[in-house]
């Protein structure tokens, strides 16, 4: 059994390593578009400028519609101060909001930091992809995802919450869960991460609700 578990971790990991990078290709390409809308501000304000002293109300306001349909494909979700935390988050949250689930975050990363750039956005992935799952089973108005990361003393502490059922039954260090034995694998891999990282983590199921915290050394 082990042999067949260091398989299928190497399996997962190499599955995220190329979903890190399309989602590092991905914000690289938001973060082009956001200096190229920057670029364009002052010609923005001009054409702004000579629709208002023409007094041609109807196509100022036009105007600013197109604005700001180009500016929501464009915004970034959050900027953390960690490049990697934007890439994984980012792209998290934006598919989360395609699903109908409200998202509230608040992320301040270090720029550099003792734990692997990619051991941590794996970390984040699988957890924003368990509460996805989670939230997928409920109706749109009850999905909700709370997401806080920020420095604590000498530790990266980090939470996610997400809506839920019914309180889940523990075993271990994992809940329950009707998805059968794969779904385990994902939260495996973070409780080995941050094992191996000397950090420290917990999970609390009530009713209503599911809570992931995390502490990572700096």
């Amino acid at each position: 059994m082990r042999l067949l578990d260091k398989i299928i971790d190497k399996r997962i990991a190499a599955y995220q390593s190329d979903l890190l990078a399309t989602h590092y290709a991905e914000v690289e390409n938001m973060y082009r578009q956001t200096r190229g809308w920057r670029h364009d501000y002052r010609n923005h304000i001009q054409v702004l400028s000579c629709y208002a002293q023409m007094g041609d109300l109807e196509s100022l306001i036009a105007y600013l519609k197109e604005l700001s349909i180009d500016l929501e494909s464009v915004e970034t979700v959050l900027k953390t101060g960690n490049k990697m935390a934007d890439v994984i988050l980012n792209s998290k949250i934006s598919l989360m909001k395609s699903k109908e689930i409200e998202v509230e975050a608040q992320a301040q990363v270090p720029s550099s930091l003792s734990v692997p750039d990619v051991d941590l956005c794996i970390i984040i992935g699988n957890l924003l992809d368990n509460a996805m799952e989670a939230c997928a089973k409920l109706e749109p108005g009850n999905r909700f995802v709370h997401i806080y990361i920020h420095v604590k003393g000498a530790m990266l502490y980090m939470s996610f919450t997400n809506s839920a059922g019914k309180k889940q039954h523990k075993i271990g260090n994992l809940f329950l869960s009707s998805k059968g034995s794969d779904h385990g694998f994902g939260l495996k891999r973070v409780d080995s991460l941050v094992e191996k990282n000397s950090g420290y983590l917990t999970r609390a199921s009530e009713d209503g609700g599911y809570t992931t915290e995390v502490t990572l050394p700096l």
